[in-house]
Protein backbone atom coordinates (compact mmCIF):
# COMPACT_ATOMS: atom_id res chain seq x y z
CA UNK A 1 0.00 0.00 0.00
CA UNK A 2 1.49 3.36 -0.52
CA UNK A 3 1.45 6.14 1.37
CA UNK A 4 0.48 9.77 0.47
CA UNK A 5 1.42 12.85 2.98
CA UNK A 6 1.00 16.58 2.19
CA UNK A 7 4.09 18.64 3.48
CA UNK A 8 4.25 22.41 3.59
CA UNK A 9 6.98 24.68 3.69
CA UNK A 10 6.20 27.61 5.39
CA UNK A 11 8.54 30.78 6.95
CA UNK A 12 9.25 34.36 5.72
CA UNK A 13 10.36 35.61 2.42
CA UNK A 14 14.35 34.56 1.63
CA UNK A 15 15.04 31.96 3.99
CA UNK A 16 15.59 29.17 1.58
CA UNK A 17 12.65 27.44 1.28
CA UNK A 18 12.68 26.61 -2.28
CA UNK A 19 16.42 25.75 -1.62
CA UNK A 20 15.19 23.43 0.69
CA UNK A 21 12.44 22.39 -1.79
CA UNK A 22 14.83 22.16 -5.10
CA UNK A 23 17.71 20.32 -2.90
CA UNK A 24 15.46 17.69 -1.52
CA UNK A 25 13.65 17.20 -4.31
CA UNK A 26 15.78 17.47 -7.19
CA UNK A 27 19.19 17.54 -6.06
CA UNK A 28 19.54 21.04 -7.22
CA UNK A 29 20.42 24.27 -5.96
CA UNK A 30 20.68 27.82 -8.06
CA UNK A 31 22.66 31.34 -6.29
CA UNK A 32 19.80 32.95 -8.18
CA UNK A 33 17.02 34.45 -5.84
CA UNK A 34 13.51 34.10 -7.24
CA UNK A 35 10.66 34.87 -5.14
CA UNK A 36 8.22 32.12 -5.34
CA UNK A 37 4.64 33.49 -6.08
CA UNK A 38 1.65 31.71 -4.79
CA UNK A 39 2.54 27.96 -4.67
CA UNK A 40 4.73 25.37 -6.02
CA UNK A 41 3.81 22.09 -5.69
CA UNK A 42 6.08 18.48 -6.41
CA UNK A 43 6.04 14.93 -5.45
CA UNK A 44 8.81 12.28 -4.45
CA UNK A 45 8.79 9.05 -3.61
CA UNK A 46 10.66 7.41 -0.70
CA UNK A 47 11.10 3.86 0.36
CA UNK A 48 10.85 4.24 4.18
CA UNK A 49 12.92 1.45 6.40
CA UNK A 50 10.25 -0.84 6.67
CA UNK A 51 9.63 -1.38 3.01
CA UNK A 52 6.72 0.53 2.63
CA UNK A 53 6.52 3.71 -0.06
CA UNK A 54 5.66 7.06 0.52
CA UNK A 55 4.56 9.40 -1.64
CA UNK A 56 5.93 13.03 -0.23
CA UNK A 57 3.93 15.85 -1.58
CA UNK A 58 5.43 18.85 -0.93
CA UNK A 59 3.97 22.47 -1.27
CA UNK A 60 6.98 25.46 -1.51
CA UNK A 61 4.48 27.90 -0.29
CA UNK A 62 5.27 32.15 -0.96
CA UNK A 63 7.28 33.63 1.78
CA UNK A 64 5.07 36.01 4.45
CA UNK A 65 6.68 39.45 5.93
CA UNK A 66 4.76 39.45 8.74
CA UNK A 67 2.91 37.16 9.80
CA UNK A 68 2.53 32.78 9.52
CA UNK A 69 -1.73 34.50 9.34
CA UNK A 70 -0.82 36.17 6.16
CA UNK A 71 -0.65 32.54 3.74
CA UNK A 72 -3.28 31.42 2.53
CA UNK A 73 -5.90 28.90 4.61
CA UNK A 74 -5.79 27.01 0.99
CA UNK A 75 -2.12 26.10 1.55
CA UNK A 76 -2.17 24.56 4.89
CA UNK A 77 -5.85 22.28 4.71
CA UNK A 78 -5.13 19.02 4.49
CA UNK A 79 -1.66 19.30 5.46
CA UNK A 80 0.06 16.22 7.64
CA UNK A 81 3.25 18.05 8.65
CA UNK A 82 4.45 21.73 8.22
CA UNK A 83 7.91 22.54 7.96
CA UNK A 84 8.88 26.29 9.51
CA UNK A 85 12.23 27.61 7.75
CA UNK A 86 14.19 30.58 9.35
CA UNK A 87 17.36 32.04 8.08
CA UNK A 88 20.24 31.55 10.24
CA UNK A 89 21.66 34.86 9.63
CA UNK A 90 18.49 37.44 10.29
CA UNK A 91 17.29 37.07 13.59
CA UNK A 92 13.81 39.20 12.10
CA UNK A 93 12.65 35.24 10.70
CA UNK A 94 12.60 33.84 13.44
CA UNK A 95 11.50 36.65 15.41
CA UNK A 96 7.71 35.57 15.39
CA UNK A 97 8.44 31.95 15.17
CA UNK A 98 6.79 31.52 18.93
CA UNK A 99 3.78 33.25 18.03
CA UNK A 100 3.25 31.26 14.73
CA UNK A 101 3.94 28.14 16.04
CA UNK A 102 1.29 29.17 18.57
CA UNK A 103 -1.24 29.82 15.64
CA UNK A 104 -0.29 26.49 13.93
CA UNK A 105 -0.90 23.64 16.70
CA UNK A 106 -3.93 25.87 17.45
CA UNK A 107 -5.40 25.88 14.03
CA UNK A 108 -4.16 22.33 13.03
CA UNK A 109 -4.66 20.76 16.44
CA UNK A 110 -2.99 17.40 14.71
CA UNK A 111 -0.59 18.30 12.38
CA UNK A 112 3.14 18.44 13.23
CA UNK A 113 5.07 21.51 12.80
CA UNK A 114 8.91 21.31 12.44
CA UNK A 115 11.53 23.78 12.72
CA UNK A 116 14.15 24.26 10.57
CA UNK A 117 17.16 27.22 10.70
CA UNK A 118 18.84 27.09 7.49
CA UNK A 119 21.81 28.70 5.49
CA UNK A 120 24.14 26.60 7.90
CA UNK A 121 26.88 27.12 5.56
CA UNK A 122 26.75 30.69 6.70
CA UNK A 123 27.52 30.69 10.51
CA UNK A 124 29.59 28.99 12.84
CA UNK A 125 27.32 25.64 13.96
CA UNK A 126 28.60 25.55 17.59
CA UNK A 127 27.85 29.09 18.13
CA UNK A 128 24.27 29.41 16.70
CA UNK A 129 22.96 26.83 18.46
CA UNK A 130 24.74 28.17 21.64
CA UNK A 131 22.92 31.67 20.35
CA UNK A 132 19.74 29.44 19.04
CA UNK A 133 19.51 28.33 23.19
CA UNK A 134 20.33 31.56 24.91
CA UNK A 135 17.16 32.73 23.24
CA UNK A 136 14.93 29.97 23.49
CA UNK A 137 14.33 29.58 20.14
CA UNK A 138 13.21 26.33 19.15
CA UNK A 139 14.32 24.37 16.32
CA UNK A 140 14.29 20.42 14.92
CA UNK A 141 17.20 20.87 13.06
CA UNK A 142 19.86 22.95 10.90
CA UNK A 143 20.38 22.57 7.09
CA UNK A 144 22.51 23.89 4.09
CA UNK A 145 20.71 23.98 1.07
CA UNK A 146 23.57 25.21 -0.50
CA UNK A 147 25.73 22.19 0.71
CA UNK A 148 23.37 20.23 1.11
CA UNK A 149 24.24 19.36 4.94
CA UNK A 150 21.23 17.78 6.57
CA UNK A 151 18.58 18.16 4.30
CA UNK A 152 18.17 14.56 3.02
CA UNK A 153 18.26 13.42 6.56
CA UNK A 154 16.08 16.17 7.48
CA UNK A 155 13.12 14.99 5.15
CA UNK A 156 13.44 11.33 5.42
CA UNK A 157 13.00 11.47 9.44
CA UNK A 158 10.07 13.59 8.95
CA UNK A 159 8.82 10.90 6.57
CA UNK A 160 9.05 8.31 9.23
CA UNK A 161 7.44 10.29 11.50
CA UNK A 162 4.35 11.23 10.10
CA UNK A 163 3.81 7.52 8.41
CA UNK A 164 4.03 6.11 12.05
Amino acid sequence: MKLSKKVVLLGHFGVGKTSLFRRFMDNEFSEEYKVTLGVQIKKKLIQLPDGRELSMIIWDTEGHSISIEDTRKSYLLGSHAFIYVFDLTREETYATLTKDLEYLKENYIKVPARVLGNKLDLVNEKEIRRQLTEKNIPFDGLTSAKTNKNVESFFLDLAEEITK
